[in-house]
């Protein structure tokens, strides 16, 4: 399953060529627009178990793209975790009128959006992309197309290559800092969808919860082959709109009266299943279910149902993990910061560390091979302070996108929070 954009083919490129540096090209990431998180009692009802899911998930999106390990799509489905998460949320919304809802979902997710689009704008002009003369853009469409960096119901457009190989960022910059943008646009239709999908699932709910399934295997095989940016689209809808749906059943109660043993039998079916179409569909990464769609919809459908099936009501998290609430709970808050900036901000590592090999202790064989060695290790130690900056400098754009008092670290702690705003 391809997500990263190229821009003007109508095609994607291949998710996982490994751009320089060693940062694999990806697409994940995760609901992102929610209600705010307050930790410890009285915390407004939120269930810290999937605050809990969805702050692993952000965690294991970010080593991926890091990394680029194949067998992590495995090992946790974060996308089809975070849409499940993302649609539990959605349903208990929309017992409220679903276009007030529909509304405030854009508002809590559109001004970030804005401000992560304005510098990476910013940045491509001032290295010299000009849309209009863009020859993959098609001229005056290139630039009406910009508008998807307002409001992302398609795939935003930049240049394949920007700058040059000895820049200060790597000439592939603005493909890998746009790509993420795709779960955007997945999320946004989700959303438009989810009071017809909901109306469905309480109507139909084995039919509506099954369809994207069966959906994948039409669009996602090559049975039929939708061309564009609309194949993209409809390929992300059906591959995890399974999930999505996981999320309304989980809302509604449905999950929980199936009996355990029918329901973790049946999910280690599908997931078996999709375990044996990957292995005859192995893609240019062996065993990256983001490149075989069937098999990814089927994975993370059963491991959600499974994950679900379990779910504690957690009203705290139990002791043994209490020492994680306040970053739970951060990380919760700034969903959507966290995985808008941390592509671009794995690139910015790079230049960073490359300052190394200018200290006077490292001029020598033995400590630059250390350095050539160390570099994704020390990529990794470094992202995490770089997000921590990001979430100071643009993260309080999430809560006055909520209507809320700004907060430049809300980790459920005093300082980090604030009041409503009447």
């Amino acid at each position: 399953m391809t997500h990263g954009y190229t821009a003007g083919t109508g095609t994607s490129p291949d998710p996982e060529s490994t751009p320089a540096y060693g940062i694999p090209q990806q697409r994940q990431q995760e609901p992102l627009a929610e209600r705010p998180v307050e930790a410890k009692k009285g915390g407004g009802g939120r269930d810290r178990y999937l605050d809990l899911l969805r702050s692993i998930a952000l965690v294991r999106v970010v080593i991926y793209h890091l990394f680029g390990w194949a067998w992590l799509s495995v090992l946790f489905p974060s996308m089809g975790v975070m849409f499940a998460l993302a649609g539990s949320l959605m349903a208990r919304s929309l017992n409220r009128p679903a276009l007030g809802v529909i509304r405030g979902r854009l508002r809590r997710l559109l001004p970030p959006l804005w401000a992560f689009s304005a510098v990476v704008l910013v940045m491509m002009f001032a290295s010299g992309w000009n849309p209009l003369k863009d020859p993959d853009l098609g001229g005056t469409w290139g630039v009406a197309k910009l508008f998807d960096y307002i409001v992302p119901f398609g795939a935003p457009p930049y240049p394949e290559h920007l700058g040059s190989e000895s820049g200060l960022l790597e000439s592939t910059w603005a493909d890998q800092a746009a790509g993420p943008l795709w779960y955007l646009r997945a999320y946004l239709w989700f959303v438009i969808a989810s009071p017809l999908l909901l109306w469905a699932f309480r109507r139909v709910p084995w039919a509506t919860l099954l369809a994207p399934l069966a959906l994948t295997a039409v669009v996602g095989t090559g049975l039929v082959t939708i061309p564009g940016e609309t194949g993209n689209a409809v390929s992300d809808f059906a591959v995890y709109g399974g999930c999505w749906v996981l999320g309304f059943a989980h809302h509604e109660g449905v999950l929980k009266k199936v009996p355990r043993y029918l329901a973790v039998s049946g999910a280690t079916l599908i997931m078996g299943f999709g375990l044996w179409w990957a292995s005859g569909h192995l893609g240019p990464d062996g065993w990256d279910l983001n490149d075989i769609p069937l098999a990814q919809a089927t994975w993370s459908f059963g491991v959600v149902v499974i994950l679900l099936q379990y779910a504690p009501s957690w009203q705290e998290l139990p002791r043994r993990l209490a020492r994680w609430d306040k970053l739970v709970t951060l990380s919760n808050n700034r969903a959507v910061t966290i995985y808008l900036w941390h592509n671009l901000l794995i690139m910015a590592t790079v230049p960073i560390l490359d300052q190394l090999y200018n200290l006077p202790f490292m001029e020598n064989d033995t400590a630059t091979a250390f350095l050539d060695k160390a570099d994704t290790f020390l990529m990794f130690l470094l992202i995490w302070p770089l997000i921590a900056l990001a979430i100071l400098a643009f993260g309080w754009i999430e809560d006055i996108a909520a209507k809320r008092g700004p907060r430049l670290w809300p980790d459920g702690g005093s300082r980090g929070r604030a009041r409503r705003r009447g």
